[in-house]
């Protein structure tokens, strides 16, 4: 089954068409060697970086942007999504702090992506 893509490794935006030709993975359409491996990894085992957001508890931001520190397999977003949505982070939050760890079982955490300071008592 021929599957087609259009590369995001780099600006170009080549379009791919990837296929299983006798158990190897064949990539054709791409300029460049990060499309041929991103051809591959879309076809074979499609990652994802996954953005949301979750609830603050005494922040002066009601939520707080977040994602995932490393990609997760595509099939798991929607449990790493629905393990974000139980989350509520206690301010202070600073950017880069790990919020989550290994969502999901996936190895990946989950990280805060805007600071929130505490709320002014």
């Amino acid at each position: 089954m021929k599957k087609e893509f259009v590369c995001i490794a780099c600006p170009v935006g080549c379009r791919l068409t990837v296929w299983d030709e006798g158990g190897e993975v064949k990539v054709a359409g791409n300029t460049c060697p990060r499309g041929k491996a991103y051809g591959v990894q879309e076809f074979t085992a499609p990652m994802r970086t996954v953005t949301s957001s979750a609830p603050v508890k005494h922040g002066d931001q009601a939520m707080c942007s977040v994602k995932t520190d490393a990609p997760v397999p595509k099939d798991k977003v929607p449990d790493v999504l629905r393990a974000i949505r139980m989350i509520q982070i206690k301010a202070p939050v600073k950017v880069g702090e790990c919020v989550l760890r290994d969502v999901a079982g996936t190895g990946a955490n989950v990280v805060a992506t805007r600071r929130v300071r505490d709320k002014k008592r």
